[in-house]
């Protein structure tokens, strides 16, 4: 089997990096785009720019916040997730990935990983309930467009850019099939977002 698809590597050290990207561009049977995001400034732009199918990450980058949080705010619902192991990590940090990687893996190891995350296929039902169900960031986005605020003022009250905002909200239409302010409003209602008091 054949594999055409991007990978997105975050690790801060140059070595580590070039080192993994070293290794999968020999892996037979593999056509491979590589992203490298060596800070934390960059990975959720790098990861809406180019929409990889997997990310390696080191669950100890400085500044990373964890894995939900990146995988609510980069716009790839899908992606999968392999963790970078490079030092001592704490068992329960790295339960949420889909897979690990560690320094002493062989080639075969790596190849045997990622052929069964790239082959695994989502059930459609598991497909349409993720459809159905917003994120903890797009739950907060929802509760500020049916109380009347912009798309700056939501930024500003997340601590988001504008850009992130826009993002979401595409999102949320797209997972819910909802386009409008009002029907926003009345799914919010309805899954208890808000309450009515708040929005008249």
């Amino acid at each position: 089997m054949n594999f055409n698809f991007k990978i997105a590597i975050a690790e801060p050290s140059t070595i580590i990096r070039c080192g993994l990207e070293t290794v999968l561009r020999q892996l037979q049977g593999f056509h491979i785009q590589i992203i490298e995001i060596c800070n934390m400034e960059s990975l959720q732009e790098s990861l809406r720019m180019h929409k990889p199918e997997l990310l390696i990450i080191n669950p100890v980058f400085p500044g990373y916040s964890g894995l939900q949080s990146i995988k609510d705010g980069c716009a790839c619902p899908g992606i999968k997730c392999i963790a970078l192991i490079c030092s001592a990590t704490d068992p329960q940090m790295i339960r949420p990935y889909d897979d690990q990687f560690g320094l002493y893996d062989s080639i075969d190891e790596i190849k045997h990983k990622l052929e069964r995350l790239l082959a695994e296929e989502i059930p459609d039902n598991a497909e349409n309930e993720e459809q159905q169900t917003l994120s903890t960031r797009e739950k907060e986005i929802v509760t500020c467009v049916v109380k009347g605020m912009t798309n700056r003022e939501i930024a500003d009250r997340l601590f988001l850019s504008t850009h992130t905002v826009i993002t979401h909200r595409r999102n949320i239409a797209r997972k819910l099939q909802i386009h409008s302010a009002s029907g926003l409003t009345i799914y919010a209602i309805v899954n208890k977002l808000v309450e009515l008091k708040d929005i008249q």
